[in-house]
This record gives C-alpha cells, structure tokens and sequence, in this order.
C-alpha cells in the first residue's frame, strides 16, 4: 500500500503542478500538499488507501473523524475548510461563518478538484466531473457567498467548454495574468 499510496499522491501532485502552471501559479503548484507527507497525513493515507477514494473517507468511517483531514485542511488555503473563521457580528457573536478566499486559492482548489477527479476516476474522467463531485456535497457546505460563485463559474466552465477555456479563463478573468502571445481576451495577436 506504501509504494501506490505514494504513487498517487505524487500523481496528484503533478497533476496540480500542471494546471496551476498553465494558470499562471507556479509556487502553488510547487508547493501543492506538500503536508500529504507529513507522519500524520502519510500513514493514514498508507493504512487506509483504497485507490478509488480519499483514504480520509476510510479513516472517518472506521473512527469516526479523520485526523488526517483534520489536519490537512489547516494547513492548506486552498481548501474551503480553511477560511472559516468566527463572527464578531451582533447575533452572530461566536458563530463560526465563512470567509471569502483569495482568488489565487479558489484556482488553486479548482485545479485541486479537476486533479483529484482525474486519479479517483482514471479513465471515467470528464470535464463535468469536477462540478458533479460539487454538486455530490459541495453546494450544501459552508462556503462564502462570492467564494462559492466563482467556483460554480469556473466548474461550469469547464463542464460546458472544456479545459482550455476554464483554463484561460481562470488565468485572465480570475487572476488577472496575461496570456503570452495573447490579448486580454486570450485571442490570439496578430
């Protein structure tokens, strides 16, 4: 179980690379999970690895929490889970509420997304893929407002033109990066 829990998240872990690269983030991409390798995140991923899931799930379902996830999520903004936070607000005072995520963090997360579907579904993959595992559980979470907008954009983006446009999109409309050898539009110059 070492060597293929290894291999996928490795695999992951390009995959990520990959996007964030041609979205214009290449410390992200780099550094991407780079907590998957920690003691508490690799030996859960070793004993619960199933190939076709998180092996969060497994360690959830037999203990009931999952400690991996638990940390995890701290340590990476570009989960949701990350930016929440507790509300000082009158009436709220104490509630724990989301808050908007940056939008180098929400590609980061798409790209996240569209990597995990790709492992945990090989060949079944599709670009609606990533928007069917938001609607499996995502829509129902507790994501700001503006930070779930953006996300439901992008993935049905990808759903209904595919991964070059999504791509191009995230990098000008959401990150505000040039296109080499492209207009702002992301057409091609002359």
């Amino acid at each position: 179980m070492l060597a293929r829990h290894l291999k996928t998240i490795c695999y992951h872990k390009y995959l990520v690379a990959k996007g964030c690269f041609r979205v214009g983030l290449y410390r992200q991409g780099l550094l991407h999970d780079l907590s998957k390798f920690s003691p508490t995140e690799f030996l859960v991923g070793v004993r619960y690895y199933q190939g076709n899931r998180s092996p969060n799930n497994a360690e959830r379902e037999e203990k009931g929490y999952s400690e991996s996830w638990l940390h995890h999520k701290g340590r990476n903004k570009h989960h949701y889970e990350y930016w929440i936070d507790y509300s000082l607000k009158d009436g709220q005072g104490g509630c724990m509420v989301p808050v908007p995520m940056p939008d180098k963090y929400i590609a980061e997360m798409i790209m996240d997304r569209i990597a995990a579907s790709k492992v945990y579904e090989g060949s079944a993959y599709t670009d609606r893929s990533p928007l069917n595992y938001y609607y499996r559980g995502t829509d129902r979470a507790p994501i700001h407002e503006k930070t779930r907008a953006k996300l439901l954009h992008y993935l049905s983006l990808l759903a209904n033109e595919g991964e070059e446009a999504a791509f191009r999109a995230i990098r000008i409309e959401l990150l505000g990066k040039k296109v080499p050898g492209r207009d702002q539009r992301g057409r091609k110059r002359p």
